[in-house]
């Protein structure tokens, strides 16, 4: 039977519980007013009006003082059965006084509602604001509760100062509660002792969040010495005045008889205590890693963040700092000060970036990934996180370099700033052997008119993407636009050994100056593809006019070997020759990521 009472609880709340006399609601008749047809309609019962209870309640005496929760039994229940339409909310009302009475908050809450739904008109009546923000208060629905309090007419009455004690306290304002104090004094001296002792708690926790040692004490004054829950703040403000073994008796009294959470609380307290006197031992940091193991969700668990934090900073400790620091600020908002907590975040993401950290690369880039929320804003951060990526790069972690990257683009980066970030992202990611994430960071930001350097930069990057993927003529279509267009062409033949292409390219004539690298690299392989493809005739044009200009240069014996005719060639003087071309690509630095291709269909 009790398993069923909520049920219950609420068909006899519900609006459209009772019907008059010899009525049948459209539930009972298994119909609906959509359902029914023309002809039925007659049949349907309409849901009579209730008479409005507002006046007559803004009429009745406000209570000061507990005692008017008025308990009614048996009464409650047989007066919502028994109710009508005319005294159905005065009937709510009955029941719900009863719940408040009882510390039925679940009950009361319930009917309140439903008289709020029924008669909005409620909430202008001191009465029922005081009995929903007390449900509230009992509910631990703390911003409601204050909200419903909060009326002029009922700032200096006794009972709404006490349960703002509690809303006001437990919602984290604790300079409030304590001024609630004085005037809910007639209020908690008309409770028992048992029933005044969680406003009591309430507001010496407040005073203890304010760093109130002696005011604490004096508020639980009336409190049983045994009670774990006192003793817990009594020891913590003992040791706030400076009586350190006292405090430690009696917050080794609530560990003895506290349940689980007030247990947890007092081992913490004697850790703080041990914090503070540089006493912190190893068997106290092993419990202290024991507590945020086992325990979450409340200010337990923030104070343990809080040492935590304390603890790593000491010891210079950045990763230990990160992760409690970073726990406090997504679980709990940063605690009561955010800006504060932000700010050294910040500063130990920095600290964590910065050149000369102490700690292995791939540990910071680690560590900044999980906690890239955190890092600092602006331009600040941007060069930090830039700089990582750059080192990174220098030691061949391209792919951690280019998701560094690609997160500040889609996330930090806007605007034409996308441009030139977005083509850096794609070349990491190509000389990661991804191109198809490098061809997602170039599409994916493609939506701005990029001035033109940027967009051929954009393009000779996807260019090389595309042929990355096997998509050689799109990439070809790609380049259209792109001053040096044939230069990269070019060497893109060159890497998939697409001899005829390179042979398209022919050099300029010779001029009277010294060949650099980059000319010596260019002719070599015209002369490598001419060789390939059989062409002795442009060979030896090629010989002629170019033997001059390769004379007393460290790669003549290799445009030698290779302008020689084909039938005289030597296999393995054509493998030396073609080994000493020299590095230097026409196509400048793009030709690194050329060379990065991994895998390309040769074409012979």
């Amino acid at each position: 039977m009790t398993a069923r009472l909520p049920s219950i609880v609420a068909l006899l709340l519900a609006s459209a519980s009772a019907s008059p006399p010899g009525t049948r609601s459209a539930v009972q008749s298994g119909t609906s007013n959509a359902a029914a047809g023309p002809g039925d309609r007659a049949r349907v019962a309409v849901k009579p009006a209730l008479l409005p209870f507002s006046p007559h309640l803004s009429n009745l005496p406000l209570l000061t003082t507990p005692q008017g929760w008025q308990r009614a039994g048996r009464r409650g229940w047989e007066g919502l059965i028994a109710a009508g339409p005319a005294d159905r909310q005065a009937a709510r009302w009955t029941y719900a006084n009863a719940a408040i009475a009882d510390g039925r908050a679940q009950e009361a809450i319930g009917a309140l509602d439903v008289m709020r739904q029924d008669e909005p008109d409620l909430m202008l009546v001191p009465a029922f604001r005081l009995a929903l923000g007390a449900t509230l208060a009992m509910l631990d629905r703390a911003t409601p509760a204050v909200d419903a309090l909060s009326t002029d007419a009922l700032a200096g009455n006794p009972e709404a100062c006490a349960w703002r004690i509690l809303a006001l306290a437990r919602g984290g304002l604790p300079g409030p509660a304590l001024g609630q104090v004085r005037c809910a004094v007639p209020a908690l001296n008309a409770r028992p002792a048992n029933a005044r002792a969680p406003f009591l708690l309430a507001a010496a926790r407040a005073a203890a969040d304010l760093g109130k040692p002696a005011l604490t004490i004096q508020l639980l004054e009336t409190i049983p010495a045994g009670d774990p829950a006192a003793n817990l703040l009594r020891g913590r403000a003992t040791i706030g005045l400076g009586d350190d073994a006292g405090g430690r008796l009696l917050l080794g009294r609530a560990r003895q008889s506290g349940d689980d959470g007030q247990r947890i609380d007092a081992d913490l307290s004697l850790i703080e205590v041990a914090a503070r006197a540089g006493a912190l031992g190893g068997q106290d940091k092993a419990t202290l890693r024991r507590i945020r193991f086992v325990w979450r969700g409340d200010d337990i668990e923030v104070r343990a963040l809080r040492l935590s934090i304390d603890l790593a900073r000491r010891a210079h400790d950045l990763p230990a700092t990160l992760e409690a620091g970073a726990t406090l600020f997504r679980y709990f908002s940063g605690g009561a000060d955010r800006a504060a907590l932000v700010a050294e975040l910040q500063q130990t993401v920095a600290q964590l970036l910065a050149p000369d950290s102490a700690l292995p690369l791939d540990r910071i880039a680690g560590l900044y990934w999980d906690y890239r929320d955190l890092a600092p804003a602006a331009a600040a951060g941007d060069l930090l996180v830039s700089q990582l990526a750059d080192r990174l790069q220098a030691a061949g972690l391209y792919e951690r370099a280019g998701e560094l990257l690609d997160h500040q683009l889609r996330v930090r980066t806007r605007d034409l700033a996308q441009g030139p970030l977005s083509a850096r992202v794609a070349s990491l990611f190509i000389l990661a052997a991804k191109p198809a994430r490098a061809l997602s960071a170039l599409r994916d930001t493609d939506g701005y008119a990029y001035p033109d350097e940027m967009l051929w930069n954009r393009h000779r990057v996807e260019a090389i993407a595309l042929d990355q993927v096997g998509r050689t003529a799109e990439a070809m279509a790609v380049l259209q636009d792109v001053p040096d267009a044939a230069v990269i062409r070019a060497e893109i033949a060159w890497k998939r050994h697409d001899w005829k292409t390179v042979a398209a390219d022919a050099p300029p004539p010779a001029g009277g100056g010294r060949l650099t690298t980059v000319m010596q690299a260019r002719l070599l392989r015209y002369a490598t593809a001419l060789a390939m493809l059989g062409r002795e005739g442009d060979l030896a044009q090629l010989r002629v006019r170019y033997a001059g200009a390769f004379t007393g240069l460290p790669t003549a014996a290799a445009f030698a070997a290779l302008t020689d005719a084909v039938g005289a060639v030597d296999p393995a003087a054509l493998s030396a020759a073609m080994a000493a071309i020299p590095s230097a690509s026409p196509a400048g630095g793009i030709a690194d990521l050329i060379d990065a291709a991994p895998g390309v269909v040769r074409q012979n």
